[in-house]
């Protein structure tokens, strides 16, 4: 990177209000992306993906009742483990 010149010290300060800017927004959109995969990595999401495959071979009604079971499973396993 090459060195910049600056000619006033409010080239400086510009300079530095667009970094800190970018700071926020960079921080900002990993706030965000941290929001989302914990969103996406829930007990229900990794019951779901680990089944997805096995489609066509279980019955929808038995996939229907480890969808909804297998979460609490999870959820209380946990927590056990957390001592909760």
């Amino acid at each position: 990177m090459e060195t910049k010149k600056y000619s006033s010290f409010a080239a400086i300060d510009s300079d530095l209000e667009i970094l800190k800017v970018e700071k926020e927004i960079s921080y900002q959109k990993m706030i965000l992306n941290i929001q989302k995969i914990k969103e996406a990595v829930t007990p229900q999401n990794i019951v779901r993906g680990f089944f997805e495959p096995y489609r066509n071979v279980i019955p929808n009604s038995f996939r229907s009742i480890i969808q909804k079971i297998f979460p609490f499973l999870i959820t209380y396993f946990i927590n056990r483990r957390r001592g909760h």
